[in-house]
């Protein structure tokens, strides 16, 4: 007998509903685990919007990080869309949390507060 381990693999396309959710099991248009994910992953924030600049995991190339912003998924991503205009660079948006490429910590922490929330550099 081969050392398998058990995935809780299942059901992952069906001809008549299309791709299934591995994890309710319902067709994907369907699935509510991704709203349940999203709800449980919002953290509550303690109303301190928080920019600072992170390397790690990214081979020596810096971003800054903008954590704590209270916004829904859309207007923070229309939010992040206009600060990397306004820096003239990339970024993305994972997990309510915002990140533009490079070293723009001062820029941001004052178009930032333009919002009206409180803003602190955060981490050196």
């Amino acid at each position: 007998m081969k050392n398998a381990k058990f995935s809780g693999g299942g059901l992952v396309y069906s001809t008549e509903s299309g791709r299934m959710c591995p994890v309710c099991r319902q067709p994907v248009a369907q699935c509510s685990c991704k709203a349940q994910a999203a709800a449980a992953a919002a953290k509550p924030s303690d109303g301190v919007v928080r920019v600072s600049r992170e390397t790690k995991g990214r081979a020596g190339k810096g971003v800054t990080v903008i954590k704590g912003v209270p916004l829904d998924a859309l207007a923070l991503t229309q939010l992040a869309k206009t600060l990397k205009v306004a820096c003239g660079s990339g970024g993305t948006v994972k997990d309510g949390v915002i990140e533009i490429q490079g070293d723009h910590a001062e820029l941001l922490v004052e178009r930032l507060k333009t919002h009206g929330w409180v803003v602190k550099r955060s981490g050196g």
